[in-house]
């Protein structure tokens, strides 16, 4: 996407913009009922959304590339995913409000499971509890490492943030996570000759991590993926002249959204707590961008019918969504995780856009299969910002 032209035929105008993005969102049929969760979930509220709107399927970074949570968001917001990327580590970090210097390079790190003979069992150590995860990581920070402060911080769950800070660091590193069990954690690795004292320093950590929770069960070792800097991105509300916020509840999201400018809002866990922030705040802002990740977590536990359950979990709050009057309601998803496969995929998600200026297409209802027939069609996940900007009449004419 052309941000230079963004800049130029954006205007200021007084309409609401909403971005629900249902993490995960798209999946595949399943073997006995040949119905997808969305197909099998009932959604007449998000049904009627598409009968009123226009439709479509979305890809994030390309035809037949799986994305990974960052880039599936970045493309939403229409930042081109192949030409700004943004590590994992950098948006777990400012996802939970850790200073991020320039001399640090952060990593995601998951407590994981593995058996006897060293081999992962369980990339997410049965989901631990968080303060069972912050327990872990103050016995990880005091892990001696020449050369380099270490920062061991809880995110949520099993999920923490590893963080290392001194001169000469690089974040050219391998990742040790596997993203498959029955194998061994990897090995560091140096992507560029300048990151070997880099590598060195996260083996030294493994290793140790390794003795201190030998005992402990289910989370016995670590998985680190995602070495990042702090990126240099275009702000999100310069661009499209909107004052934008976020509410997500998960730190990487919120991390995400605060790295391409967008004022992150107190948010709880659950959906009533994203629409009472949304209710709050409606005033203050033109564009939310609102995240729900149980869709996704469903998916990847290779929980159908929970997954099910969650995506008629948000049909049920739309009506009271739409009771605040966004001009553009946008419901998508930032990558597949169907419950068949339990993991992210490189399937395309379905996308709606409703608003006064929509002519409804032939998508009789928001799933995989109907939003097929939509007038969008097979599209890039970057054109979604355009289209909201054109849909609430925040665009000019472009040329004479």
């Amino acid at each position: 996407m052309d941000f230079e032209l963004i800049r130029e035929i954006a205007i200021p105008a007084e309409t609401k913009i909403v971005l629900l993005v249902m993490d995960g969102l798209g999946g595949l049929p399943d073997p006995q009922t040949g119905r997808t969760e969305m197909e099998t979930a009932r959604i007449p509220n998000l049904d009627r959304l598409a009968q009123e709107g226009i439709c479509g399927m979305v890809y994030h970074v390309g035809v037949g590339i799986t994305p990974g949570s960052g880039p599936g968001h970045l493309a939403l917001f229409s930042y081109d995913p192949l030409r700004y990327r943004i590590g994992r580590g950098a948006l777990e970090a400012v996802g939970i409000d850790f200073d991020l210097g320039p001399r640090d390079v952060a990593a995601r790190g998951n407590f994981c499971t593995v058996d006897d003979g060293g081999l992962v069992v369980d990339r997410r150590a049965g989901r631990i509890d968080t303060d069972t995860c912050a327990r872990l990581c103050a016995e990880l920070r005091t892990i001696d490492l020449p050369g380099a402060e270490l920062f061991v911080e809880p995110v949520r769950e099993h999920r923490f943030l590893l963080a290392l800070r001194g001169d000469g660091l690089s974040d050219a590193l391998s990742e040790t996570d596997p993203q498959q069990v029955g194998v061994p954690p990897l090995g560091v690795a140096a992507r560029a000759p300048a990151a070997k004292a880099t590598a060195a320093l996260v083996s030294a950590f493994v290793a140790a991590a390794r003795e201190r929770l030998r005992g402990h069960h289910p989370a016995n070792m670590v998985l680190l993926r995602g070495f990042a800097r702090w990126p240099d991105l275009p702000s999100f509300p310069e661009v499209y002249g909107l004052r934008a916020a976020a509410i997500a509840y998960y730190p990487m999201y919120r991390g995400l959204a605060k790295l391409v400018g967008m004022t992150a809002l107190p948010a709880g866990p659950s959906l009533s707590d994203s629409l009472a922030a949304l209710r709050e705040h409606w005033e203050q802002f033109d564009f939310f961008f609102v995240h729900y990740k149980a869709t996704d977590s469903a998916g990847e536990d290779g929980d159908f019918q929970r997954k099910v359950a969650k995506v008629e979990e948000v049909d049920a709050i739309i009506p009271e969504l739409l009771s605040l009057k966004p001009d553009v309601l946008m419901v998508t998803g930032d990558h597949s995780t169907p419950s068949a496969y339990r993991a992210h995929s490189w399937h395309p998600v379905p996308f709606v856009l409703r608003s006064r200026w929509c002519q409804a297409d032939m998508a009789g209802a928001f799933n995989e299969r109907d939003c097929q027939k939509g007038s969008l069609g097979l599209f890039a996940a970057t054109e979604i910002m355009p289209l909201a900007m054109a849909h609430a009449d925040r665009f000019t004419k472009y040329g004479a």
